[in-house]
């Protein structure tokens, strides 16, 4: 299957990336913890690179945009959802120690990402 544009983006494969090391941690939980804070997290977390990629399918920048800043909003989502599930014991410090890189990689690049959205590069002749 040949890539489509966004899937080379480094900020959807950050999001792809969080997302599966969640759905891994999830899928170890027990039932209670699954059924609360783990679907809340799986579905907040794959949200974002849902949007990333629905987003650049726009083929409009105000369209692309309001997705991107979906994506931002699921992105906080998801913060909110890890701190709950540490506070909870459900995370290990390992797995935090896992997850916090990519999420301190992923804000930054959103925010350029959104900030790029329909600005063409000027190139100096």
């Amino acid at each position: 299957m040949v890539k489509s544009d966004f899937e080379n983006l480094r900020v959807y494969q950050l999001a792809e990336s969080l997302a599966d090391e969640i759905w891994n941690i999830v899928g170890r939980w027990e039932q209670f913890a699954k059924d609360t804070v783990g679907k809340q997290i799986v579905r907040s977390v794959d949200s974002i690179g849902a949007n990333i990629a629905e987003g650049s399918g726009r083929y409009n920048y105000q369209d692309n945009r309001r997705f991107v800043r979906i994506a931002r909003g699921s992105l906080n989502e998801t913060r909110h959802w890890l701190r709950r599930a540490y506070t909870r014991n459900l995370l290990t410090k390992e797995q935090v120690g896992k997850l916090k890189p990519i999420v301190d990689e992923l804000s930054p690049k959103l925010n350029a990402y959104l900030k790029s959205i329909g600005h063409i590069p000027q190139t100096k002749d």
